[in-house]
């Protein structure tokens, strides 16, 4: 089964995608507070989560104690959660100046404004992105892996040639598949919001 992250502090916002996680029969680890989700992803690096890793990360961008542009960076320095598909959101307009540097910082896949996209059209974005993702990180691991080829005995063995790019920001605001979600750790109360 299919693991996704989410992090949102607004609580209607994360009880939808909570319930998408559900209705698409998708597990979910969720935050609230960006602190706690750097924690998380700490614990992961450090051996210490055993639970299945995430293919996608949905963070609001505006949260508590640390930004989710923020929180993307450090997803995409871990070792265990980099290659994830990253999907920045946001209730705030933003000028093109500001998308630039907060898609700089994160590496983020995409970058949406909410409201939404209606289910199958989120679906299809975010399915289309882990797609995308887990190519990119199938021929990175394929560039880094030595070519086995026929050789004279002594003979220095061939490297595949690694493409440049392989850990290029993938385009935002695109459009991809559907379907898929599951319930996260813990509910935020109201009270934790």
């Amino acid at each position: 089964m299919a693991t996704w992250m989410v992090v949102d502090d607004e609580p209607d916002i994360y009880d939808v995608l909570v319930t998408m996680f559900q209705l698409w029969g998708i597990d979910g680890v969720a935050f609230v507070d960006g602190a706690e989700a750097v924690q998380w992803v700490d614990s992961v690096d450090a051996g210490a989560y055993t639970g299945e890793l995430p293919e996608l990360a949905i963070l609001d961008i505006r949260l508590p104690s640390v930004e989710g542009h923020h929180v993307a960076a450090r997803i995409r320095r871990s070792p265990k959660l980099g290659d994830m598909a990253i999907v920045l959101i946001t209730a705030y307009r933003i000028s093109p100046a500001q998308e630039k540097q907060i898609m700089l910082i994160s590496q983020a896949d995409l970058l949406l404004e909410k409201p939404l996209p209606t289910m199958s059209e989120l679906r299809t974005q975010l399915d289309a992105l882990i797609a995308r993702r887990q190519a990119l990180a199938a021929a990175r691991r394929r560039a880094a892996v030595p070519v086995a080829e026929p050789q004279t005995p002594g003979a220095p063995v061939a490297l595949a040639s690694g493409g440049s790019g392989a850990d290029a920001n993938l385009s935002t605001r695109e459009a991809a598949p559907e379907d898929r979600l599951a319930a996260p750790a813990s509910r935020p109360s109201s009270a934790e919001s």
